[in-house]
């Protein structure tokens, strides 16, 4: 059997940040018309090499060769890949909300009839593009009225109507449902069909083993293992080892069974009107959580999980709220997240880039922000304090950064989740709300997280889990809640929890 003739060859690349070697003589080798998937730790360098064949970052920022369809390249920006045949799609989509759909498949790329541009053409074969990736939208929808599974699949069509060769996807699925993940996934299985090699980056390693054709291993910046499914050659835990460089034989961390304490955090028929959306977002939901227990909370995307959270955090959607919430059998109220932060409560966004995280200021300002009186005399930060709290969390939660004064932006994803929970560990809780604690980062750095959190609960502290990953909410939990249109409907002891149970109370 003849090996496929390569599409992509990127030999010996390396690519250096100040103090930090994020490639280090990486090759890396594409068939054409496969899917090959690249998988690795935060930070083992996936997102950089994919930056450097895109051109953000340009030839002469890095060493090593990049050949495209066997022609040495030297990209000085990402319009010289594209019009090589080369797209990318990253995790945060480059659409413009207040844009049409069928202004944001030709956007930079605009038919014209002389000077001007031939709208009538551009909506005619925007709608073609729209029939190659499935979706049946009015191209002069606007996209901000689009879900986030429609808006991956705007991206994929933009990239097709550039005649792409080679399709780069980081993450695709990251933020979908499971229905909206496995829609995507055949769509590129029909690409691969069409003559369109893909590239996907994912941390879900049994999508890769479903959707890959080969997969490529990075580990600190290098180069592991390039494995062949068609050889039987991938499976999970042989992706895990050369991923993280041992064997994790269970990615949840045993925890030894403990008899919860008291109840901690109560909340009582409550109810949630949002003014903005002109409808109830919760209806006379009740739970309790208590000492030293991890409350799992799952349900479908939109079932009001997060809602539920933000409203008892501060309440900074501004909705109308009813009910009663309780801490240690006291009645309060928080008017704001200050205020709930003040009566033990935190809570870690399920978006850490958007409202988790300030990216443009350092480690050492992102963990200390939620709790400045700590390290202020007299209305002054003290430098040295700051310094010093954040080296201990920088230390205790395995940051992977060369100082806690590099800027957030520049640390992985994983990373960047480790800060957010550090931040809010340093406001000292007696409940933690984690909203998908582990979207978006790697087996490893998943493994450090539950390892954590099952430190924090010996110690007695009460977790409540927002998770839409069911083995990781049957994984981790105590005790489980299923939240659907806004409701509760049903509550399940860890030990009768199952998929079919929470799926159908999911669903009701």
């Amino acid at each position: 059997m003849s090996t496929p003739t390569p599409i992509l060859e990127m030999k010996n690349i390396t690519k250096e940040f100040p103090g930090v070697k994020a490639l280090n003589n990486v090759s890396f080798r594409v068939a054409r018309g496969e899917i090959h998937c690249l998988v690795g730790e935060n930070g083992a360098g996936k997102s950089t090499l994919m930056k450097v064949l895109s051109g953000v970052y340009p030839h002469g920022t890095y060493s090593g060769d990049i050949l495209f369809e066997g022609q040495v390249q030297q990209f000085r920006g990402i319009r010289d890949t594209e019009q090589t045949g080369i797209a990318i799609i990253y995790q945060e989509l480059a659409l413009v909300p207040e844009m049409t759909v069928y202004e944001n498949i030709f956007l930079g790329n605009e038919i014209r009839k002389g000077a001007l541009i031939d709208w009538n053409e551009t909506i005619k074969r925007a709608g073609e593009m729209l029939k190659k990736v499935r979706l049946s939208v009015n191209p002069e929808a606007k996209v901000k009225d689009l879900g986030v599974g429609k808006q991956q699949l705007v991206e994929i069509a933009k990239a097709l109507s550039r005649e792409v060769k080679l399709l780069i996807l980081d993450e695709p699925t990251a933020a979908l449902n499971e229905d909206d993940s496995a829609n995507l996934l055949d769509l590129l299985r029909g690409l691969r069909d069409q003559g369109v090699t893909c590239i996907l980056i994912s941390h879900k390693l049994k999508e890769v083993i479903e959707i890959a054709d080969s997969v490529t291993v990075l580990r600190d910046g290098q180069t592991i293992r390039t494995l062949d499914t068609r050889k039987a050659e991938v499976s999970e835990n042989a992706l895990i080892k050369h991923m993280v460089g041992r064997e994790i034989d269970n990615i949840y961390p045993p925890r030894a069974p403990k008899p919860p304490g008291e109840v901690v955090l109560e909340v009582k028929d409550w109810s949630a009107y949002a003014p903005t959306l002109g409808r109830t977002v919760l209806r006379e939901v009740g739970f309790n959580v208590r000492r030293g227990e991890i409350v799992g909370f799952a349900g479908l995307m939109g079932s009001g999980r997060t809602e539920l959270a933000l409203s008892i955090f501060g309440n900074s959607p501004h909705y109308q709220l009813k009910g009663d919430l309780f801490m240690k059998g006291q009645k309060c109220t928080f008017p704001q997240p200050e205020d709930a932060i003040r009566a033990g409560i935190a809570y870690v966004t399920e978006d850490r880039k958007g409202n988790g995280l300030i990216l443009i200021q350092d480690v050492k300002q992102n963990i200390t922000l939620a709790n400045l009186r700590q390290i202020a005399q007299n209305g002054v930060l003290d430098n040295n304090a700051e310094i010093k709290i954040a080296n201990q969390y920088r230390t205790s939660l395995n940051i992977k950064t060369p100082s806690v004064e590099q800027r957030v932006s520049n640390l992985s994803g994983g990373n960047q989740q480790k800060v957010c929970l550090g931040k809010w560990l340093f406001v000292k809780p007696e409940v933690l709300i984690l909203d998908e604690p582990t979207r978006g980062i790697d087996v490893g750095a998943k493994y450090e997280i539950y390892t954590l959190m099952n430190q924090l609960v010996d110690q007695g502290m009460s977790i409540i889990m927002i998770s839409s990953e069911l083995p990781e909410v049957l994984g981790m939990s105590d005790r489980v809640y299923i939240v659907s249109s806004g409701r509760i409907t049903g509550e399940l002891p860890i030990a009768e929890a199952t998929p079919e149970k929470i799926m159908r109370l999911a669903t009701n």
